[in-house]
């Protein structure tokens, strides 16, 4: 079995993409990358396979056709880590919001017990730089307003940057998350609890993104909003026993 696979989703990210790559490859740990691009038409994707020489074999790319979505990109990307055998999958963005330096803390988590580690911003305070404040007490309050409908406790419900035993990947139908943007990270933290894996939160420092346009809009926060409470009925009817 292969050790540790960092995915990577990623539309127009041509100027953090190899800076990002060179970084994880850098710490001098056991991880390959797995970069799954939308289609992105500045050609990042390019920027991918020139570099697939250099670090062959553990660097790996999967082209979509169109922007098909945040959730589908990581679904793509579990299936794919599943088929090849790794133990350790990650969820990481490509902009440096999420420090690579802190792959390591997340994957420790879960060789100490942990099925899921969330790298989180809020376990210990507010943890986020560069941030506008009115971004900040969005993504802090949709966190709360998860605990409130869902009743998982978890500071930070819609964080992104996470680490998986493949345990869990295999047991959640993978098929039936229903979400493709901001409520993705939501579900996918809802669905784990309710199997009965333990969830734990490494705090973490977030800073924004100083290179490359944010894909976060309005419109993904409208859809969590409605979305959470739509999981949270659906659950009542679904059975959540392991095989």
């Amino acid at each position: 079995m292969k050790d540790s696979l960092v995915i990577i989703p990623t539309y127009n990210e041509k100027e953090n993409i190899e800076k990002i790559i060179r970084k994880v490859f850098g710490l001098g740990f056991d991880f390959d990358i797995l970069v799954i691009d939308d289609g992105s038409p500045d050609g990042t994707a390019d920027i991918v396979k020139s570099l697939q020489s250099e670090y062959q074999g553990k660097l790996h790319l999967e082209q979509r056709v169109g922007k098909l979505g945040l959730g589908t990109a990581y679904i793509h990307g579990f299936k794919w880590a599943l088929s090849h055998q790794y133990a350790y999958i990650f969820e990481m963005d490509a902009d440096f919001s999420h420090n690579p330096e802190d792959l390591m803390r997340l994957k420790e988590a879960c060789i100490e017990g942990a099925d899921v580690a969330i790298g989180s911003r809020y376990v210990q305070g507010v943890n986020v730089v560069n941030w506008p404040m009115s971004r900040v007490l969005m993504s802090y309050f949709a966190s709360m307003y998860v605990r409130l409908i869902t009743r998982i406790d978890i500071q930070d419900a819609t964080a992104g940057f996470k680490c998986y035993r493949r345990i869990v990947l295999e047991t959640i139908p993978l098929d039936k998350i229903q979400f493709v943007g901001y409520a993705f990270q939501i579900e996918m933290k809802f669905t784990a609890i309710k199997y009965g894996f333990k969830v734990v939160e490494v705090p973490i420092i977030f800073t924004d993104r100083t290179e490359g346009v944010s894909k976060m809009s309005t419109r993904i926060f409208r859809e969590a909003f409605v979305g959470v409470i739509e999981m949270k009925v659906n659950s009542w009817f679904r059975s959540y026993k392991r095989s």
